[in-house]
């Protein structure tokens, strides 16, 4: 029998879809079949039963119902939309400014490096719940660390600082920074890891060249360092909105566990496909906002 020789680029070809080919069964299995289920049952009035789950077509009425009947939706939705719009960038310019800091030489920098990515590696729901104070058994630990700038030490600190008469919208918004300084430093993982593996690809030979030329910290991180980050600027601006709208604290995805957890399937489906539809648009918004920042060596 004659061996049939196969040429080493198909070889190679055929070895990567080796190498993914059970990640597409899973793939297939537990993603695209679940995410096809689910638009279907979004359009369907569900019915389960012990033997099985029917599924009749109703069209819209499951997307019209959780607009006009559900009483928790549409205020969920714009209290986590009016959110992600003011916490993303804090959380984006908190974490760059601890990367900066962190890609700095100092005693300890290691330590200091590992506390800040710590939330990352104990990021589950419960654990955020009982270190911010949500839970009764720890109120007098994370939540007192929560709400310390809240009982009017946040304009007691301006009027030392000498700002006086400040509008009420904006008191709020810094109230509302204030009181959520936990939940932005316990966000910003991720984010300070992408601005320190970004800071450390700018070449020893930049940073010798600007000092030679007399350039000075704040030239040189608005000439070098922002151009050189700025493409990890719009990759964690994009996390951060993905990465607040799905967290276990979001309102909206909580109804919508509430929704599937009382068997309502089909009310349940159509609130998660609207939510990611505004997901992609808010994403798609962010996208086109911040690309103008972007800097590319080569272009």
């Amino acid at each position: 029998m004659k061996k049939v020789k196969i040429p080493y680029e198909k070889r190679k070809s055929l070895y990567g879809y080796g190498f993914i080919s059970l990640w597409l069964v899973g793939t297939a299995f537990f993603f695209l079949i679940p995410l096809a289920k689910s638009l279907w049952y979004s359009f369907s009035e569900v019915k389960i039963s012990r033997e099985n789950i029917s599924a009749s077509w109703i069209g819209f009425k499951n997307y019209s119902s959780i607009f006009t009947q559900d009483p928790y939706y549409t205020e969920y939705l714009g209290e986590s939309l009016a959110e992600s719009l003011w916490k993303t960038p804090m959380i984006v310019i908190f974490s760059l400014f601890m990367a900066v800091i962190l890609n700095q030489k100092f005693r300890g920098r290691t330590f200091a490096r590992a506390v800040f990515f710590l939330p990352v590696i104990i990021a589950t729901g419960p654990v955020y719940r009982i270190i911010s104070g949500d839970m009764q058994t720890t109120a007098n630990m994370g939540g007192n660390f929560s709400t310390m700038l809240s009982a009017g030490l946040t304009g007691k600190l301006l009027n030392f600082l000498g700002i006086y008469g400040i509008s009420d919208s904006l008191n709020t918004m810094i109230s509302a920074i204030t009181q959520n300084i936990f939940s932005i430093v316990w966000s910003s993982g991720v984010q300070i890891l992408l601005f320190l593996a970004s800071l450390q690809t700018i070449p020893q030979s930049v940073r010798e060249a600007s000092m030679i030329e007399g350039a000075t910290e704040w030239e040189y991180f608005w000439k070098i360092t922002f151009p050189y980050i700025s493409p990890f600027i719009s990759a964690n601006f994009i996390y951060t909105v993905i990465d607040s709208l799905k967290s276990p604290a979001n309102k909206v995805m909580q109804r919508i566990l509430d929704m599937k957890s009382q068997w309502f399937f089909g009310e349940a489906s159509a609130m998660a496909w609207v939510y990611f539809v505004i997901v992609l648009a808010e994403i798609a918004l962010v996208t086109f906002a911040v690309r103008k920042l972007v800097y590319y060596e080569y272009e």
